[in-house]
């Protein structure tokens, strides 16, 4: 398979993936440690609801779409170019972004409606993914790889939306990817990903409180 440019990318940086350090008797590379050290920092970003976040994003998605290109994890590779253009759609909206009442976006819930309609795209595009991975790519986990993908699209569509919901659902996915990136020995991946699904419970609680707080400091009426 052959992502757009992705090739070429993988080329120019296998300085980075030379091995810092192995772990569980496989390497991680420095490009692996980098990708890790920003991935924190945006969590911790997005927890506070600051926009740096995004520009975090960005970086960490590019450096982890080449490591994952390099594991054949096409569908996560293919997730981090994605993650890329929703990031600047998510930085924007969260600068300049509006609620449906037209008031400045804040941090809000997900409606019946919306959860019915998430759980139905991921069901209709996970199979769909799967497929496509294992007629187009030589990945040896396509319906897998599928999973996480679809789901961190909706995780990361509802982020970037400010859905307090989008905590559960990257609680599950990083729960999932972190069997996931541990099949593939990723280590340093799969104990970054252990670190997220603790770090998504923390975002649950932090936004759960922000939110709280916005209702009560509402006026009356």
């Amino acid at each position: 398979m052959d992502l757009p440019g992705l090739q070429a990318m993988l080329h120019a940086a296998r300085p980075l993936m030379a091995a810092a350090f192995t772990l569980w008797g496989s390497p991680v590379t420095w490009l692996e440690i980098v990708a890790f050290v920003l991935s924190l920092a945006m969590v911790a970003a997005n927890m506070r609801v600051y926009p740096v976040g995004w520009p975090l994003a960005i970086a960490a998605s590019l450096l982890y779409a080449l490591l994952f290109a390099d594991s054949r994890l096409y569908g996560e590779a293919t997730l981090q170019v994605f993650f890329i253009a929703v990031s600047v759609w998510g930085w924007w909206q969260w600068q300049r972004g509006r609620a449906d009442d037209g008031r400045a976006l804040e941090v809000h819930r997900l409606s019946r409606a919306g959860w019915r309609v998430l759980g139905l795209g991921v069901l209709a595009a996970w199979p769909l993914a799967g497929l496509l991975l294992a007629r187009a790519t030589d990945s040896d986990v396509p319906f897998l790889d599928a999973l996480a993908t679809v789901s961190s699209v909706a995780g990361q569509l509802l982020l970037g939306r400010k859905v307090l919901e989008n905590w559960l659902v990257w609680l599950g996915v990083n729960v999932f990817s972190v069997g996931l990136f541990a099949y593939k020995a990723l280590w340093l991946t799969a104990l970054l990903y252990a670190l997220f699904a603790l770090l998504s419970v923390a975002g649950w609680r932090a936004w759960s409180k922000r939110l709280a707080g916005a209702a009560h400091a509402a006026p009356a009426g």
